[in-house]
């Protein structure tokens, strides 16, 4: 369990990290940390209290595509996905802008990087998702559709929104889009063998 716990919280820590830097390469974040940033420029509010608000909303509308009860234990995989971004935006990287674009495109990748390592990591310990990748599941199993169409669909409305509230949309966002699915494949093997024998399972 303890390895489980420290998985789940280093991927969340790392994943928030990576979405922090792409969204201080100021050169286009994904799609849902696009509207986070948007709706916390035009409303106000941390990104990270609109992490929290967004995924409570996608866990009622997942709960009714699904026809079930609301996963309510994710709240606490988005409530600290949440207090993470704003530590890393609001302390770590407060003072930090990169302005030349060199190093806003290293620093956008080193964020992609990051993102699915993180993602790699957390996804070992099993515990409730983060509610836009069962938004993703709730989509595919309601109308019955590609899991990678449900996954489009979830991206185009989540940008559909970032539109809206003037989310930072770019060519970072169409990097995060297509790049984070094969680099998750590319680093969960690894980490999924490291997790194994950590906790002595063959």
């Amino acid at each position: 369990m303890i390895i489980r716990v420290l998985f789940y919280l280093i991927g969340l820590f790392i994943l928030s990290f990576g979405v922090s830097l792409t969204i201080k390469s100021n050169l286009g974040a994904g799609a849902w940390d696009a509207l986070n940033v948007g709706l916390s420029q035009t409303i106000g509010l941390t990104v990270g209290s609109w992490v929290l608000i967004v995924g409570i909303i996608l866990i009622i509308v997942n709960a009714f595509l699904g026809k079930k009860r609301p996963d309510y234990l994710a709240v606490i995989t988005i409530f600290l996905v949440g207090t993470f971004i704003d530590f890393v935006l609001l302390f770590l990287l407060e003072a930090w802008l990169p302005v030349d674009t060199v190093v806003r495109f290293i620093t956008l990748l080193g964020g992609v990087v990051a993102l699915s390592f993180g993602i790699a990591i957390y996804l070992q310990a099993k515990f409730p998702l983060v509610p836009i990748d069962n938004l993703m599941v709730s989509l595919q199993e309601r109308f019955n559709i590609k899991l990678m169409t449900a996954k489009t669909l979830g991206e185009i409305l989540a940008l559909i929104f970032a539109f809206i509230f003037k989310g930072p949309i770019g060519i970072g966002t169409l990097i995060i889009t297509f790049g984070i699915g094969p680099l998750i494949q590319v680093f969960f093997p690894s980490v999924e063998r490291v997790y194994k024998k950590l906790r002595h399972e063959s």
